[in-house]
């Protein structure tokens, strides 16, 4: 079921700042293993200590593309078949895709006949229209409240055991159906592995994600 769209801008945005965009497979939580095109927008105040792309952070250093040129990028590598795009999906990331009205991008890849999934820490106003919302809060900048109920997936990030808390207390806020999902931060895998497969024995309810495109070296 796509979310609705929260929030109205007079603009229309039909180019945004793109770090870079590649064809690999989704190396994360629920729909870990599947052909994913990726784009990463630039821009994020968030901060993250452990950020693995925090060159992401300053839109103004990456380039602007049209929407329309990134959809046909998107058609060059997706396979077509079947008078369709079959179950690949497009992944808008960042960065914090959210500073930027995703309205018109949205927009445009349903237009195209793409499904579209936002990877967010919810720390700005929902725009755009989605197939499948991953939120992942963040200490350093909290996400908005309402976020969190329009959620398909919550991942949080375990880098230390206060990070436990956190994911309980966002769990409290997510639909009954959202998955819920631990992750350890990469640099700090092999302390926080053990931990979180202690924490999901003992709560059921949650799985374990790992970052599985840098096991398997692809993007």
């Amino acid at each position: 079921m796509k979310s609705q769209i929260l929030n109205h801008k007079s603009e229309i945005i039909d180019a945004l700042p793109v770090m870079e965009h590649f064809y690999t497979l989704q190396g994360e939580g629920f729909h870990q293993g599947r052909a994913a095109y990726f784009i990463r927008l630039g821009g994020c105040d968030v901060g993250c200590v452990w950020c693995d792309v925090k060159e992401s952070w300053d839109a103004d250093k990456h380039p602007k593309y049209e929407i329309v040129n990134l959809i046909a990028e998107i058609r060059k590598n997706i396979p077509y078949s079947g008078g369709g795009w079959g179950e690949a999906v497009v992944v808008i990331t960042g960065g914090e895709p959210l500073m930027h009205d995703l309205g018109e991008l949205t927009k445009k890849l349903h237009a195209a006949g793409f499904k579209i999934h936002l990877e967010t820490s919810g720390a700005y106003p929902l725009t755009g229209t989605w197939d499948w919302i991953c939120l992942s809060p963040k200490k350093f900048k909290a996400p908005l409240p309402g976020i969190s109920s329009k959620a398909n997936e919550l991942k949080v990030i375990i880098f230390n055991k206060s990070d436990f808390e956190w994911a309980a207390k966002y769990a409290t806020q997510v639909s009954a159906d959202c998955k819920l999902y631990l992750q350890p931060e990469w640099d700090k895998a092999d302390q926080m592995t053990p931990l979180i497969i202690d924490y999901i024995k003992a709560n059921p309810k949650w799985e374990l994600s790992l970052q599985i495109h840098k096991y398997i070296n692809v993007p």
